[in-house]
């Protein structure tokens, strides 16, 4: 008889894993995966034609500080283009970029870029040179959460994005010469 018992108490354990497994994944499945939206706004104090080439990928290496380390697959050599595909480290994971606008005559640029099973991002940037001396930029961060696990480092990512617009221009500026370097 004790057989018999702890067969029906295995199987009853087997029978409420499964129900709670069952239970916890229609949960979690019916919170959809987030996609937020924020952007910037700031003023280079510097030419169109010295400011709008830090904005491609291999460009940016001169401003973009020490995390920003693309790793060009196309082209070779790295050069900032139309349909420039790179990867860049971020801690354990990795992700795939891809411009996907990169035209300088009318001030457009854009990149898309996957961080498997964490998110999708699209950066627009678009600059505006009115006046010879400035360069107007403007950038707007599209993120889509690719599991709802993801969704609260979405919102965090777009807060930091919104409030990026000083760190942007202090850095390029810098680089420009315009803000000079402590020694």
């Amino acid at each position: 008889m004790k057989p018999l018992y702890l067969l029906i108490a295995i199987l009853l354990v087997i029978a409420g894993t499964v129900l709670v497994v069952h239970l916890y994944s229609r949960r979690t499945s019916a919170v959809p995966a987030v996609h937020v939206e924020n952007g910037f706004e700031f003023t280079v104090h510097g030419p169109y034609d010295k400011v709008a080439p830090l904005f491609g990928a291999h460009g940016e290496r001169a401003w973009g500080g020490e995390h920003w380390n693309p790793q060009f697959l196309h082209p070779q050599p790295a050069q900032d283009v139309e349909g420039e595909v790179f990867t860049v480290a971020h801690g354990h994971t990795r992700s795939t970029w891809v411009n996907t606008a990169f035209d300088l005559q009318s001030g457009h640029v854009q990149y898309v870029y996957v961080i498997p099973d964490i998110q999708a991002v699209l950066i627009d940037i678009h600059l505006r040179h009115d006046d010879p001396a400035i360069t107007e930029v403007k950038v707007v961060y599209e993120r889509t959460a690719l599991t709802p696990s993801s969704n609260a480092h979405m919102y965090e990512l777009g807060q930091k994005d919104a409030a990026s617009a000083a760190e942007w221009q202090t850095a390029i500026e810098r680089y420009l010469g315009v803000i000079k370097t402590k020694p």
